[in-house]
């Protein structure tokens, strides 16, 4: 591990003398790429800048422990025993930013909401669901792009799918997928009866040209009319685009524009993220045989959540996580549950590799 952070920190000091002649930016892109760079690695270099002191304090503290004084060599003692534990605590932070880094990270995501068992109620709780995610994006600077929705006549959503754009979007939201559950009174229920309904939540990340090939004369493109709650036709054109992949049989839709083109445009942004999901998908399988990981398995069948309105409690049955704050989490404070996820996929990942390693060195 030592030798690695030497080399990442070389890496770094280059990139900082590079980035310090002038000469560098007559190129922008370059220069774009090496700020990227010296940004990722920023984290990792100044995290060893404090183990280092923190190995030279220890060593000091050590030396001093021979002194002949007795009050100096307790001083040096107490001094030591901080620096081990710091070193500790160190080594453990430098192990997980060493992790291998998802390369979907930066990406933008699409986000598909569908309402589950429970009638209208679970459409309402879907709608409910988009509202949180938008206001969360909004709190993280991101932007919203509403591609296609099918509302009901009391405001729930049947389905719903969003490009949440913004660096590190899939960072943010790449735990997201799976069944959401919500245990509430409806406003339609006269005796105050408790009701379970759900919704199922698909996060992808967005995939550019270069990374997904689509044959023209592989898609069956079909236009409709847009049609609003009710089934009421919101749009006398046939503006709205469905678009099916004939290999894989998947079908897409969009008709929250009035542009046909820009319909089509947001539908094949769409099918071009389900295509490259399904490969990726595929390579992570391939990659860990069929075992699935703890956090963050994309499994849509699996419930994830629970939020429970009477008592005011959110459950990530994943981690085993419990918060009091379901008001402020349907409001979007989102970022103590998704920190919390980032923490627990990063120790099983660091699990994972240290128990290859063991297999390694026993074989």
């Amino acid at each position: 591990m030592l030798e690695k952070l030497s080399q990442i920190k070389e890496r770094y000091l280059a990139l900082q003398r590079r980035l310090e002649d002038g000469s560098v930016y007559a190129d922008p892109a370059a220069a774009a790429r090496l700020l990227k760079e010296q940004k990722e690695l920023s984290p990792l270099v100044e995290a060893f800048a404090r183990w280092e002191d923190a190995r030279r304090t220890l060593e000091d503290a050590r030396a001093l422990q021979k002194d002949p004084d007795p009050e100096l060599r307790a001083m040096a003692e107490q001094e030591s025993h901080g620096a081990e534990l710091l070193l500790d605590a160190l080594e453990h932070e430098l192990q997980l930013l060493l992790l291998p880094k998802d390369a979907d990270d930066d990406k933008s995501v699409i986000v598909e909401i569908r309402s589950g068992v429970g009638g209208e109620e679970a459409a309402l709780f879907a709608a409910d669901l988009f509202r949180m995610y938008a206001m969360y994006a909004e709190r993280r600077r991101f932007s919203i792009d509403i591609m296609n929705e099918n509302r009901t006549e009391l405001g729930g959503v049947k389905e719903i799918s969003f490009a949440v754009e913004g660096e590190g979007a899939w960072s943010r939201f790449k735990f997201e997928s799976g069944t959401h559950r919500v245990q509430r009174v409806p406003d339609t229920e006269s005796q105050g009866r408790i009701q379970t309904s759900a919704a199922t939540v698909a996060v992808l990340p967005e995939a550019e040209d270069v990374e997904v090939r689509i044959d023209p004369s592989e898609l069956q493109i079909d236009t409709f009319r847009s049609s609003g709650a009710g089934g009421q036709h919101v749009n006398k054109t046939e503006s709205a685009i469905r678009i099916t992949h004939l290999p894989t049989g998947l079908v897409v839709e969009c008709q929250d524009e009035r542009s046909q083109y820009k319909n089509k445009d947001k539908a094949m942004k769409l099918l071009r993220s389900r295509l490259y999901q399904a490969q990726r998908e595929k390579q992570e399988s391939q990659r860990a045989g069929l075992r699935r990981d703890q956090v963050g398995s994309g499994d849509r069948s699996g419930r994830i959540r629970t939020y429970n309105f009477p008592q005011g409690r959110l459950t990530d049955h994943r981690i085993g996580l419990t918060l009091y704050k379901l008001e402020q989490i349907m409001n979007g404070d989102l970022d103590e549950l998704i920190d919390a996820l980032i923490t627990a996929d990063r120790a099983e990942k660091l699990k994972g590799g240290q128990d290859a390693a063991e297999r390694e060195l026993s074989q």
